[in-house]
């Protein structure tokens, strides 16, 4: 049941068309400026931005890594995707107008800019190796195991030719050629997932697929749960041992924590993702752009997820396709389970189009934007100053070629797991603590200093590895929210025993300070009540990640001390941003729209509670 020659031609079709597309908008331009070759010369359209942004998102890790999760745990893995489509609206209103209104190429560039050279230096160093030793070698990973499981490609013949495919057009053209051949990876990724979906869902409902939908609630009703209790599902753990599913989705934790640490640092200050932002024509075309990607995120558990549990209902109910080929032996083969049993000739072609347009489109932006960061955060901040635009794009090209050959090297080393997807949100998650708390601070308190922002820096990553040894049968989400709470004790304590760089803060208006005077005492009330909670309801309610509560007061006493300092405090760091609040007013299209967004998570949470 492997590819058709009518298979091989749709499949075919879809590549011709990425790489002429890709060379086409390359070659538009034959004398690119830096800003054309990192920034698409602020060119994106808000549908191009959105789409851009899903593409690059959308990968391996979902269609093989999260199905995966899916097929194991359960229809709350798609936490990742709802609570990401929130986070799209703060980052949207928040993030974004500051960044564009510095003029920012890079994240490590708004450290530098906010606090010196030597954080913005280590925050780029993070970024790269995060880039080609996770997300780079897990995607092309992930990729080449359904190449392996559904055409028969060896693993790293795949890998080598993922990277070699995606890193012809982005090398070549940058961000422009990733950009505008994601808007045509976007409509393949979605429709052939949306293909496999319904055809699983068909075969499992008779050729009905609301029967089928229906067949798989009442056959795997565990898997439609949003929060997973203490003990309450074994999953596989890798290497044939056992789990407990809470370990990767701790219950109330999900929804309370580290989930909006991961969520707010990857979707605000992760350049691979945040630079297709930075490129928009104007504030209001990136703002429409992250609303409409908001949407899609929504969308994403229908084309991933469902199959995943789909795969896991018929493995273990042979009645509904008694004819299947081959077993599961480990839950990120559920997807190219599928696509080999049931996507029948030709539609084969198209869905396993989508799984690559997905895994092409991620490793094109992972590799300009690694190029990016190394390019302007180390080329040109140390080997060249004074490098001109042809030298800065030589460089971005030769580091491009260097990260893609280190990934070639590491990828086959991730076969011995049984769901990457967990392993990329677990080893990321050791650095986004530190990442929401500097660029979080550095965005909106006027008091955090250089020596805080560097020592925070500094601190992450071994206050991440103290507690993965020290607690290591507790949940990464939850040891997360540890680190953000010791790094946000960290920041305050030296931001406010730091006297050097100390300036005069500028006159608040006194309306506007009693504004500001009246958010701060209501945040930091909320921040206060919701650590008793913690207090008084962690114990009772331990089996459920209850504890995570910890994390959210802390975030909002931040808010509440960071909003009242700006408003009480005669000095502030010489470099703290200064901004007119006008820049955050959003018109009406942008908030009908993130208040559907809102309206809808709150429903699918209400409907799959628990």
């Amino acid at each position: 049941m492997g590819f058709s020659t009518l298979d091989y031609i749709v499949f075919a079709i879809y590549c011709l068309i990425i790489l002429f597309i890709g060379l086409y908008v390359s070659n538009r331009k034959k004398d690119k400026t830096a800003n054309d070759y990192f920034l698409a010369s602020n060119s994106l359209t808000w549908w191009a931005i959105g789409a851009s942004l899903i593409a690059a998102n959308i990968s391996a890790e979902h269609f093989i890594a999260m199905s995966g999760s899916g097929y194991a745990i359960g229809l709350g893995i798609a936490a990742y995707e709802w609570i990401a489509a929130v986070a799209l609206i703060l980052v949207a209103k928040y993030f974004l107008p500051i960044f564009l209104e510095k003029k920012i190429y890079t994240m490590p560039q708004f450290v530098n800019d906010r606090f010196s050279r030597l954080v913005g230096s280590l925050f780029a160093g993070f970024w790269i190796l995060v880039y080609i030793f996770v997300n780079l070698t897990s995607v092309s990973y992930l990729g080449a195991l359904a190449m392996e499981k559904i055409m028969g490609v060896p693993l790293l013949y795949g890998i080598i030719g993922l990277l070699l495919f995606s890193g012809i057009y982005s090398i070549y053209g940058g961000l422009s050629s990733v950009a505008w051949t994601d808007v045509i990876q976007v409509t393949f990724l979605i429709g052939g997932g949306l293909v496999t979906t319904f055809i699983s869902l068909s075969v499992v409902g008779g050729g009905d697929v609301l029967k089928g939908l229906g067949h798989i609630y009442e056959g795997a009703r565990d898997h439609f749960s949003m929060i997973v209790s203490k003990g309450a599902m074994s999953i596989p753990g890798g290497e044939g041992s056992m789990k407990d599913a809470y370990n990767d989705l701790p219950g109330l934790a999900v929804i309370l924590g580290s989930m909006w640490l991961i969520n707010l640092g990857y979707w605000g200050f992760n350049q691979y993702i945040i630079q297709k932002g930075l490129a928009g024509k104007t504030l209001q075309e990136a703002k429409k752009g992250l609303i409409f990607a908001g949407y899609l995120k929504i969308l994403i558990p229908l084309l991933v997820v469902i199959p995943g549990i789909t795969a896991y209902v018929i493995s273990n109910n042979p009645g509904f396709a008694a004819d299947t080929v081959g077993e599961i032996t480990k839950s990120d083969e559920a997807y190219p389970w599928l696509l080999q049993n049931f996507v029948p000739v030709g539609v084969r072609g198209l869905a396993f189009a989508a799984l690559v347009a997905a895994v092409v489109s991620s490793l094109a932006s992972m590799i300009n934007s690694t190029s990016t960061v190394f390019t302007m955060d180390i080329y040109k901040a140390y080997i060249r100053p004074n490098a001109n635009d042809k030298e800065l794009i030589r460089s971005g090209r030769t580091i491009a070629v260097v990260a893609m050959l280190i990934a070639i090297v590491v990828a086959p080393a991730l076969k011995t797991l049984d769901q990457v997807f967990q392993y990329i949100q677990m080893v990321t998650g050791f650095v986004y603590p530190g990442v929401v708390v500097v660029f979080g601070l550095g965005l909106f308190w006027k008091q955090i200093t250089n020596k805080a922002a560097l020592y925070t820096a500094i601190l992450t990553l071994p206050t991440g590895v103290f507690f993965y040894l020290t607690l290591p049968g507790t949940p990464f989400i939850l040891r997360m929210g540890y680190v953000f709470m010791i790094l946000c004790i960290v920041a305050l304590t030296i931001s406010f025993l730091d006297k050097g760089g100390k300036v005069a803060s500028p006159v608040i208006d006194g309306a506007k300070k009693k504004k500001m005077l009246r958010s701060g005492y209501l945040l930091l009330g909320i921040g206060i009540l919701l650590l008793l909670c913690g207090v008084f309801l962690s114990a009772p309610l331990a089996d459920f990640g209850f504890e995570a509560i910890f994390v959210l007061g802390t975030l909002f006493l931040m808010l509440g001390i960071v909003i009242y300092t700006n408003a009480t405090m005669e000095v502030q760091d010489a470099k703290a941003i200064v901004v007119k609040s006008e820049i955050f007013i959003t018109n009406r299209a942008f908030n009908i729209g993130a208040i559907g967004i809102l309206v809808i998570i709150v429903t699918l949470y209400s409907i799959f509670w628990m």
